[in-house]
C-alpha cells in the first residue's frame, strides 16, 4: 500500500519543527484542489500520513508549509517580511504502491528537500 508523509526539520535551532501548518494540494491540470491539512507535532511530523490507502493516488502534488508563521512563533529574528514565507513542494507521484516522504529542512533564510524513505 502506497503512502504519502513529511517531515520538517529546524537547521537553524537544531531540532524537529513543531506546529508548521501544512497543507497537501492535488494538482489536476489547471486545477488545485486543497486534500488535507495538518501540523507538524513535536517531532516534526503529522500525525498521520498526508496520504495513504485509498486516497493514494499517482499525479502531482504540491505540499505548502507554512515556514514564516512558525519562525515567527518562536521568535526568531528574520527579515520583515520574512525571506521564506510560504514553502511550496510540488512533486509527482509515479509508483502506486510506493512510499514518498518528501521531508523539508529549513531555516529562515533556506530549506532542502529530497525523497526519503
Amino acid at each position: 500500500m502506497g503512502r504519502l508523509s513529511t517531515h520538517v526539520l529546524d537547521t537553524a535551532n537544531g531540532k524537529p519543527a513543531r506546529g508548521v501548518a501544512i497543507e497537501l494540494f492535488a494538482l489536476e491540470g489547471a486545477q488545485r484542489r486543497s486534500v488535507v491539512r495538518t501540523t507538524t507535532n513535536a517531532d516534526g511530523r503529522t500525525d498521520a500520513p498526508l496520504l495513504i490507502g485509498e486516497a493514494f493516488r499517482t499525479g502531482t502534488y504540491e505540499i505548502v508549509f507554512a515556514i514564516g508563521a512558525y519562525f515567527k512563533a518562536l521568535g526568531t529574528a528574520t527579515a520583515d517580511p520574512p525571506f521564506l514565507d510560504v514553502v511550496p513542494i510540488r512533486f509527482t507521484i509515479a509508483e502506486p504502491d510506493g512510499h514518498y516522504h518528501v521531508p523539508l529542512l529549513v531555516s529562515p533564510w533556506s530549506y532542502s528537500t529530497y525523497r526519503g524513505s
